[in-house]
């Protein structure tokens, strides 16, 4: 019959040679036949469990807590020389395969996309004369982006053929002029104020995309006239373009403002539209509950796209969203 001495004295005789195993393993190989032997399904130790059944329940309990400890420590010592083996595995294969004397790898670096870049110049500019930057929904209600505005129900623009609507109220906003009437219902003047966005209207070409972004600028104050607005543009169009370039104002109609007008500017020998403005109607400051005879007010509204192809040189508009990362890191 099995005595309890001699059960210690195995136990302790297999821990003894766990250690001394441990010392000559030096591969991964290695490492799982030695935890397989003592930690495994059918160890050594798991068997010493199976003879304690003709053991009082005092010397089992006793047993059973000195087999568990001693499955702790083998467990931590397998986890500490699985490390020490992975390690040392690495710095051999560091040392066999990189060669120190070729030159680094070249880690790709992301640039600015030209919109979002031409978004920061313009904000830049309009921010150092005291402009805040603004913004609202690109789902817009009908009321904002047409009656506000002073738009006359029967205009192209509120057409299906131009327009995204979602149903009779709701649509894709086709300017942010809409979120100057949320701004100017919210603030008393004086106001200066640019809104950055993006803007849909259902048209697709060389020239046109569904989706573009728009930079409307807005200044409500006391005896703001035709005069600031040319001023305003000019210093804005000579900072971007930055160098002196031929600029005309040409007579147009816009619903919002009046007298309104388009500016061109002139490249190799032909004028290019690049934006509208004009001095705000008077209809949409009343619309708003502002004084018209007390406040007058310049606005515009810039076409990033259009400007930025003008700057660069670029004459397909639908180059900017064709993820073509040969014209996108020209612009780092």
């Amino acid at each position: 019959m099995l005595k309890k001495n001699n059960l210690l004295q195995e136990i302790k005789r297999n821990f003894i040679k766990f250690n001394q195993e441990k010392k000559n393993i030096d591969t991964l190989k290695k490492l799982v036949l030695l935890k397989i032997k003592y930690i495994g399904k059918k160890n050594k130790l798991s068997n010493y469990l199976k003879k304690l059944k003709i053991f009082s329940v005092k010397d089992k309990k006793k047993f059973f807590i000195l087999i568990n400890y001693i499955k702790k420590i083998i467990k931590r010592e397998l986890i500490i020389l699985q490390k020490k083996i992975s390690l040392d595995v690495y710095n051999i294969q560091q040392e066999k395969y990189i060669d120190v004397s070729l030159p680094g790898r070249v880690t790709n670096s992301g640039s600015i996309h030209p919109i979002t870049n031409t978004i920061y110049i313009i904000e830049s500019f309009f921010t150092k004369l005291g402009f805040q930057i603004t913004s609202g929904p690109e789902i817009e209600n009908k009321y904002y982006n047409f009656d506000s505005l002073n738009i006359p129900f029967d205009h192209p623009s509120r057409n299906e053929q131009d327009t995204f609507w979602f149903d009779k109220n709701n649509l894709l906003r086709t300017q942010t002029s809409s979120v100057q009437i949320r701004f100017m219902e919210q603030n008393k003047p004086p106001i200066k104020i640019i809104a950055p966005g993006k803007v849909y209207r259902n048209d697709f070409d060389s020239t046109h995309t569904p989706m573009f972004h728009q930079v409307e600028g807005l200044v409500i104050d006391k005896n703001i006239s035709f005069s600031n607005l040319k001023w305003l543009m000019y210093s804005f169009i000579e900072y971007f373009f930055d160098f002196n370039v031929s600029i005309r104002f040409r007579n147009s109609y816009f619903p919002f403002t009046l007298p309104s007008a388009e500016i061109d500017i002139k490249q190799n020998n032909k004028w290019i539209e690049i934006l509208g403005c004009g001095l705000v109607h008077v209809n949409v400051l009343k619309t708003v509950n502002i004084n018209p005879k007390k406040y007058s007010g310049l606005a515009f509204g810039i076409g990033v796209e259009r400007i930025t192809m003008l700057k660069y040189g670029i004459k397909d508009l639908r180059s900017f969203f064709d993820n073509d990362l040969n014209l996108i890191k020209q612009f780092k």
